[in-house]
């Protein structure tokens, strides 16, 4: 059975049309943009990628630090026409490369700075690049491009998210998709217009991308900030007046850490957690702290955005819980039969609903995989992600997380990819093996650790692969520990044992 949402969708390039014209939208580093500002900036930019790629459904990519074009770009290239692609400005070359070839960019805008690390080959054929400033001015000169009528089903963004195994693959995201995910949101925090966001996740992950837009959509604003120290984030609340914070588990491990003063603590309202379960000690220390502020722990995953959220009335009662589906999701725990597992028992967490992605980007064999019919007791119906995480519903209809079916390291609130780690390792041809493990860690969530065997020729390899990885990884994927080995363990396959090592390292 079908469900029709009683809901209207509008191309997501309308959220710039929501609030009130003097009403700040977006505070950055030179001013603040009213919403007035805001629709204008958003004109003229949509305005010059016309000019610049008039292609439609062509794809633009972003590989730039938090500002006015990254901000605006999703909202643009929607209006544009465009497929908006932001790359993360942690990532380093070879992973820039593979997006951006993956993806057939067709314009690149970065800072000059990071444009330099790039050669011809990493291009793909027609790409064109550009600076963010040189992008600004000349946007500021063009045309205004009236708001789109985009279809809702229309592709809107690529967020690229990093697989158990394999390079990061491109999550494909209609305008309805990110358009019922700002309201759903927005919805269910209670946000407001006079609310204000600190935008400190980056804005290529999918919540990052969503503390602009759900504020957006409620009339609201926000301030992007890329802090160095965790005690620049304090003093941005206190200075701009925030109203909502959405952090990583390691970084609320930081914050609880820091004496914060009155006047950062009272203007807070709501605290949201994304990227990793909260310890119920975390969760008590961050009670304390902003006893005043409601505290949202949530679960989701790119291809479906977000799934649940825990009533802040329930996060002291259980501080472990996943919660309840959020609006426009519904969420199924299916046993090994298929069908919905009884209370208490274990199952694959099936999300269903207009949240669902379109898939991966030119990748039919991993889309086959995770994009599945739904369930027979779904009352949406249509393509569900069948997510590999193991969960159980308690009687009382909340949901607890169990574990994950795939290998997948979850650190700082990044999702990495083993592989991508372990072929980075044996290209150096220091290693003839190389395996990363995700071990237990108290402020990370989980550290890499790498565990390798040296090549038979490998000169100084214990000195060169460190230098090396640092150079071709980005800071969130380098190995805390490289634990060097004569022999790898192996499994009855043959197979190098990796929960062999992985016990052994945490034992």
């Amino acid at each position: 059975m079908s469900v029709q949402l009683q809901t209207e969708i509008r191309p997501l390039d309308h959220l710039a049309l929501r609030g009130a014209d003097d009403a700040p939208a977006l505070v950055l580093r030179d001013g603040t943009l009213s919403w007035k500002d805001l629709r204008s900036r958003v004109a003229r930019l949509a305005g010059w990628l016309r000019a610049m790629v008039p292609e439609p459904g062509a794809r633009v990519a972003s590989w730039a630090a938090k500002g006015e074009l990254t901000c605006l770009l999703p909202l643009a290239a929607a209006r544009a026409g465009l497929i908006y692609v932001p790359i993360n400005p942690l990532l380093k070359r070879a992973q820039v490369a593979h997006i951006l070839a993956d993806s057939g960019a067709a314009l690149l805008l970065a800072t000059p700075a990071r444009l330099a690390t790039l050669v011809s080959a990493d291009l793909p054929d027609g790409c064109f690049q550009m600076p963010e400033d040189a992008a600004l001015a000349q946007a500021a000169d063009a045309g205004e491009l009236p708001p789109s009528s985009a279809d809702p089903d229309d592709l809107a963004a690529i967020l690229y998210t990093s697989g158990s195994t394999g390079r990061p693959k491109g999550v494909m995201l209609s305008h309805a998709n990110l358009w019922l995910g700002a309201q759903s949101v927005a919805s269910y925090l209670k946000l407001t217009s006079d609310d204000r966001a600190l935008a400190v996740l980056p804005l290529s992950f999918d919540y990052g991308q969503n503390q602009l837009l759900s504020h957006w959509y409620a009339g609201a604003s926000a301030v992007p900030l890329d802090y160095l120290a965790p005690r620049d984030v304090v003093k941005a609340i206190a200075r701009h007046g925030v109203t909502t914070l959405a952090a990583v588990p390691p970084l609320w491990v930081q914050l609880a850490e820091l004496d914060w003063p009155d006047e950062a603590v009272e203007p807070l309202r709501r605290l949201t957690n994304s990227g990793g379960a909260l310890t119920p000690d975390l969760v008590q220390r961050l009670r304390r702290l902003f006893p005043a502020a409601r505290l949202y722990a949530m679960y989701g995953l790119t291809e479906a955005f977000r799934s649940t959220f825990l009533d802040p009335a329930l996060i002291d009662s259980h501080p472990t819980s996943m919660g309840t589906e959020i609006p426009h999701a519904e969420v199924l725990v299916i046993d090994e039969t298929g069908s919905v597992a009884a209370d208490g028992v274990e199952g694959e967490l099936v999300h269903c609903g207009p949240l669902v992605a379109q898939g991966y980007w030119q990748d039919a064999v991993r889309t086959a995989e995770r994009f599945r019919p739904a369930p027979v007791a779904s009352r949406y119906g249509g393509t569900a992600v069948w997510s590999g995480d193991r969960v159980r519903r308690d009687s009382d209809g909340l949901l607890y997380f169990v574990g994950r079916r795939d290998a997948m390291i979850k650190s700082a609130g990044n999702r990495i990819s083993p592989q991508e780690i372990e072929e980075a390792v044996l290209a150096t041809g220091l290693v003839a093996e190389a395996i990363a493990l995700g071990v237990p860690d108290p402020r990370l969530g989980q550290a890499v650790h790498l565990i390798v065997r040296a090549a038979p020729d490998a000169l100084d390899a214990e000195i060169e692969l460190p230098r090396i990885l640092q150079k071709d990884l980005p800071n969130f994927m380098q190995p805390r520990v490289i634990h060097w080995r004569m022999t790898m363990p192996t499994g009855p396959n043959g197979k190098i044992d990796r929960n062999g090592l992985l016990a052994e390292l945490t034992a």
